[in-house]
């Protein structure tokens, strides 16, 4: 039996009004895969943040490799040899490869060829096919992944930290990041998991430890448990379907697109040629590896970004040159896929953030005056209504777990009866259980004709909540599929470039 990497018993840390982590136990054996799952405000996050001495526990103790420890900061970890991989990656666009791997960390190897030299010893070591040279801003997703990886090999961490690893990667790139983690695991390091997605939980963990409001509910081995069994350990639920049940398409178009461009400063083409239509009572789901023009595709139709040419109709109406606040009274309900910069104020309490977007109309508003009692009270509604984790509506936006924030942001939007919504990423960081009630809700509102631009990372989510799907490759619309017969690998396949859209075989 490996002996002991980590081991964190009898943690506790409160916040005001919250206990995060309360006689949390978890122990990892070295060299192993250990995943940590739980919903959404389970302390998860706490619990990797005090390992990685981002927050000091109120109770308990840390061991590692047998030698108790008390972390200041991330420096004392990484001291330790423990490094994290946050889900947001924090790489320098502007930047190469080497000049990110080694920022910050110049005193190891210096900025020359010695550091180069160490990078291609670890790149080759561990199978990152990595261009040194090149900007990161080039690179596609799975490859930034693999330079987070990088960095923290580079600072000498043998516990690897991966939170939601997988989150904005297709299916060849996380059988690629699985292959890269099987690798350091033969090198003897050990990684910690955090995930939702329990499929992959169970095909890459050897122990799998479930936490619950808080408290260490149990460790199992993936060969003893299901999905389900692991969503009721989580939850008390089960595993949600995101399947969209009967077609609730009409012949009332509500969103035209046509011809969309979009250019950036320097007049280089984020989006060429797009046209789509969407109908009440249908949802239209776009698939693309992150940076190949969806965002851009949402952001213009909110009216975020502005069209260089084509035009955007919503019901008829011609709203292209329209600003936001015109567009989202029109009806317009927006998640967006970065939620602390265009969907929260984290700082202000929740019954403010109920407020943004909506301003101008009831329980917000009142006339031309804010309606601050009317907004408390439909806040509180949300917070029941989508169990949203928070000590109160007075506490900010930003004291809540990641999760947490997700649905009250959906709840907000889904509250302000939109005609239309643009939905990016809507269960991205959300538990299993937060799942089934977002799906639900578009369900229910799909079935009342409300039309839906659904993008999402998640291809089991895209094909079972669309009605039909497109897929987005260096700013174009490359194949329009039918998610009744499409794969999540031929989704895969078209968002990379792969394999053409199959004409015939799942498209249409």
């Amino acid at each position: 039996m490996p002996g002991s990497a980590v081991s964190l018993q009898g943690i506790a840390k409160r916040f005001p009004g919250v206990v995060a982590n309360q006689d949390v136990s978890l122990d990892v054996r070295s060299g192993t895969v250990h995943a940590v799952v739980g919903e959404n405000g389970a302390g998860k996050s706490t619990l990797m943040k005090i390992l990685y001495g981002v927050q000091r526990p109120d109770e308990g103790t840390i061991a590692v490799r047998g030698e108790q420890v008390s972390f200041s900061s991330p420096t004392d970890a990484i001291a330790h040899g423990i490094g994290m991989v946050f889900q947001h990656f924090q790489l320098a666009d502007n930047l190469t490869v080497v000049e990110n791997v080694v920022l910050g960390a110049e005193r190891l190897h210096g900025i020359g060829d010695k550091a180069r030299a160490e990078i291609d010893r670890i790149s080759t070591t561990y199978g990152f096919a990595l261009d040194p040279d090149a900007l990161v801003e080039t690179l596609g997703v799975g490859e930034r992944q693999r330079v987070e990886i990088l960095k923290v090999l580079y600072r000498g961490a043998r516990i690897i930290i991966l939170d939601e690893p997988t989150a904005v990667l297709v299916p060849q790139e996380v059988e690629a990041l699985f292959a890269n983690l099987r690798e350091l695991q033969r090198e003897d390091h050990t990684l910690l998991f955090i995930s939702h997605k329990l499929d992959e939980v169970l095909a890459i963990a050897d122990e799998i430890t479930v936490l619950r409001r808080g408290t260490t509910v149990g460790t199992v081995r993936p060969a003893d448990v299901t999905q389900h069994d692991l969503a009721e350990l989580m939850v008390g639920a089960e595993l949600p379907d995101p399947g969209g049940g009967e077609s609730t398409v009409t012949d009332r178009p509500v969103l035209e697109v046509r011809d969309l461009r979009v250019d950036d400063h320097d007049g280089r083409h984020l989006l060429s040629d797009v046209s789509l239509s969407i109908r009440a009572g249908e949802v239209v789901g776009v698939a693309g590896v992150e940076g190949n023009g969806q965002t851009e595709l949402v952001e213009a139709v909110v009216g975020l970004r502005r069209a260089a040419a084509g035009g955007i109709a919503l019901g008829g109406t011609d709203v292209t040159g329209w600003a936001t606040r015109r567009r989202r009274a029109a009806g317009i309900g927006y998640i967006p896929e970065d939620r602390h910069r265009h969907g929260l104020l984290l700082d202000a309490p929740l019954w403010e953030n109920r407020i943004l977007g909506h301003q101008t109309r009831p329980p917000s508003a009142r006339g031309p005056w804010i309606d601050r009692a009317g907004a408390r009270r439909d806040t509180s509604r949300i917070v029941d209504a989508y169990d949203v984790r928070t000590p109160g509506i007075d506490h900010t936006a930003g004291s809540l777990s990641g999760g947490n924030q997700q649905k009250f942001i959906v709840g907000r939007e889904m509250s302000g009866d939109p005609v239309l919504l643009v939905a990016a990423h809507p269960t991205r960081g959300v538990d299993v259980g937060a799942q089934a009630a977002v799906w639900e809700r578009i369900r229910e509102a799909r079935r009342a004709g409300l039309a839906v631009l659904l993008v999402s990372a998640d291809l089991d989510e895209l094909i079972g909540l669309s009605d039909t799907i497109q897929v987005v490759l260096r700013g174009r619309l490359v194949g329009e599929f039918d998610p009744r017969t499409v794969t999540p690998q031929q989704l895969g396949a078209a968002m990379t470039g792969a394999a053409p859209s199959p004409a015939g075989d799942g498209s249409r």
